[in-house]
């Protein structure tokens, strides 16, 4: 499946958009230790493992979708985040869905 954030110089037909979703949050030990860190400073690894599982698995959601509609690939692909509460974040992943 081709994925990409511009559009093509081809022909193709639009099949709609397409989003992949994931609600994550850290185990709370995990989030005791993203805490000091963010007291003493330097990188949350907790934090960016959270984000990273979270933008693969809705990825992975969106091409199920484009594939379930027989798509190509995914142009126009974008993420989107929001903070819920405190170490919790959901990422959605989207696009349209076009066939060659």
């Amino acid at each position: 499946m081709l994925i990409s954030t511009t559009d093509l110089k081809k022909e193709y037909e639009v099949l709609g958009l397409v989003r992949g979703s994931e609600m994550k949050a850290v185990h709370l030990g995990k989030d005791i230790l993203a805490g000091l860190r963010h007291l003493t400073g330097g990188d949350v690894k907790e934090y960016a493992d959270l984000l990273k599982d979270a933008r693969d698995e809705a990825v992975e959601e969106m091409v199920a979708e484009a594939e379930e509609m027989g798509a190509d690939a995914v142009l126009g692909f974008r993420f989107a985040t929001s903070t819920i509460s405190r170490g919790t974040a959901e990422i959605v992943a989207y696009g349209t869905a076009v066939r060659f």
